[in-house]
């Protein structure tokens, strides 16, 4: 709350300002910048085709427990004291086993996406960099602090333009 108020006394001082009418305000989204770029498009295909059979693994275990689980509801109590334990038991081990693969798969996930953030951003913050000093930009807004703003305001395309220019 306290950064909105400080947001809101800052454009009011500025519009307030007969300079601000002279002054180039844009507006970025510097998230749809970095996961627009192809470069992040490339890394998507990539973790993609690296995690895809790790995810099956998860979608097989999951499918598999749902079924045991549907037989237990469906037969539970026609079934033996004995097949309804061992039905119980692999379901258990079927839920523990989704749920180490699954935390596996999500560190495994979050450290590539870490890495390719580090990657990216240096790349993200040049090409920011040089479309605010090409278009002689004085102030530059990221867009979730905005509400509305014209599509001529917005240089998020130019950035992942300059971005994929980038090797």
């Amino acid at each position: 709350m306290r950064k909105l108020t400080q947001l809101v006394l800052f454009t009011a001082a500025l519009i307030a300002t007969p300079a601000f009418a002279e002054m180039k305000v844009a507006v970025l989204n510097y998230q749809m910048a970095l996961l627009e770029s192809d470069a992040a498009k490339r890394y998507a295909v990539d973790a993609e085709k690296k995690f895809g059979p790790q995810l099956n693994k998860l979608k097989t275990l999951e499918s598999d427990a749902k079924r045991i689980q549907d037989r237990m509801a469906k037969d539970g109590d026609k079934m033996q004291q004995a097949e309804r334990e061992r039905l119980e038991l692999e379901f258990k081990q079927k839920a523990r086993d989704f749920q180490f693969q699954s935390k596996e798969l999500n560190e495994s996930k979050a450290i590539a996406d870490r890495e390719m953030l580090a990657k990216l951003k240096p790349n993200l913050d040049k090409a920011v960099e040089e479309v605010i000093k090409n278009g002689n930009f004085d102030l530059v807004l990221e867009r979730g602090a905005v509400i509305d703003v014209k599509p001529q305001y917005d240089i998020t395309r130019q950035v992942i333009e300059r971005m994929n220019q980038m090797r």
